[in-house]
């Protein structure tokens, strides 16, 4: 029964179809955040509550279930998806309905909205550091291979300017759809080790990203040789691959579970109590959690769902978050962010590899110049894992 004095937030990830297992991993961010919230009573004495629908990850399910949340379920406030194609399904529903959306993931950047509060990194936070991190790391010679929507082609084009502008070249790019097997993959590893590019820059998402690298390493690809590079590959898909053909590969992320910090001790082991592991930990799932924080101290600080005061109260709002401090960027309503680079280990663990110095401003239209200096820092891994400036 719905507890009338609650605060209704909807929460909108897929538990099912070809990307649940990323959305999983954010609806149980959100789920965390949620119960943290409540155990401290909640905002201004009242608990919040989640209605949370599987879209099943079916696009257009997205937009149908956004408009329910906020026409039946009378919700104001919406957390969710993972695709850009789903979060383009959603955008018209909440600018028409003057609704809050948090979209808790990396994307290709080039939008705003003033009805959208963007938590994941855009190109300037990964794939600029990214680009810079294989150029100098790998070589300059990169092959793209990417899954059919609008994300992989959107951010492989700003990848491939940024390239451009450091002398790198694309010697190779292909597109596959989202249920593409192993054996789908067979015709493109043959090009790829034809052509003899120094990495590979994949945006293959879901469960074909886990097809992608198994049926590479099949063919006889080594991470430590030729790495693939991802700005989406997790640890829960890195668990789902398997150490043996993950080891070497790249992923530029604001988050990684294996930072070492006191507040991301703490989240994990919150995160653990709650759901038993912490396997499925991402940074999506880390975006989710942090979002949910900042909203309900925007809540705190209004005390009403109206959507424009709630914004108001957002903008410059700051979280001690796991990644590090973060703060909405009152320009742009994107997130500043940390970024991080970091390569698997022998045992199937991302190991930070570099740094920046400090969150990174986010600028999703590129306006400053891509190729300058990051202030990273490389760290030293130890062999006990622990990690030293």
């Amino acid at each position: 029964m719905t507890n009338k004095t609650s605060w209704k937030i909807g929460l909108l990830f897929s538990t099912s179809g070809v990307t649940s297992i990323i959305e999983q991993s954010q609806l149980h961010g959100a789920l965390l955040a949620i119960d943290q919230i409540n155990s401290k009573g909640g905002v201004r004495g009242r608990p919040l509550e989640a209605i949370s629908y599987d879209p099943g990850s079916v696009v257009s399910r997205y937009g149908e279930l956004a408009e329910q949340l906020i026409v039946e379920n009378k919700v104001s406030v919406i957390f969710g998806c993972y695709m850009s194609s789903s979060r383009k399904e959603v955008l018209p529903i909440v600018e028409r309905r003057n609704a809050l959306f948090f979209y808790p993931t990396i994307y290709e950047g080039f939008e705003y909205s003033p009805n959208v509060i963007y938590g994941g990194a855009c190109p300037n936070q990964n794939s600029v550091p990214l680009a810079n991190y294989l150029m100098n790391a790998n070589g300059q010679r990169i092959f793209f291979v990417g899954s059919n929507y609008i994300y992989p082609y959107e951010s492989n084009r700003v990848m491939r300017n940024v390239l451009r502008q450091g002398g790198g070249e694309v010697v190779g790019e292909r597109y596959f759809d989202l249920e593409t097997s192993a054996e789908g993959f067979r015709d493109v590893i043959a090009e790829i080790m034809s052509a003899k590019p120094d990495a590979i820059f994949s945006t293959v998402v879901g469960q074909s990203c886990i097809e992608f690298y198994r049926a590479y390493h099949a063919a006889g690809g080594d991470g430590r040789v030729c790495p693939i590079a991802s700005l989406t590959t997790n640890e829960g898909e890195i668990s789902a691959i398997g150490r043996e053909a993950a080891v070497g590969h790249i992923t530029a992320a604001p988050y990684f579970r294996s930072i070492q910090s006191v507040a991301n001790r703490r989240f994990l082991k919150a995160y653990e109590a709650k759901f038993g592991s912490t396997i499925d930990v991402t940074s999506g799932c880390e975006a989710a959690y942090s979002q949910v924080h900042l909203f309900a101290a925007a809540l705190e600080e209004t005390g009403e769902m109206d959507t424009d005061s709630l914004r108001e109260a957002l903008l410059g709002e700051v979280f001690d978050a796991p990644q590090g401090q973060i703060k909405i960027d009152a320009d742009n309503h994107h997130t500043y962010l940390q970024s991080r680079i970091a390569k698997v280990n022998e045992q199937g663990e991302f190991e930070v590899d570099l740094k920046v110095r400090r969150a990174i401003k986010p600028d999703p239209y590129l306006v400053y110049p891509a190729i300058h200096d990051w202030s990273f820092r490389t760290l030293k891994v130890t062999a006990s894992g622990g990690h030293h400036a």
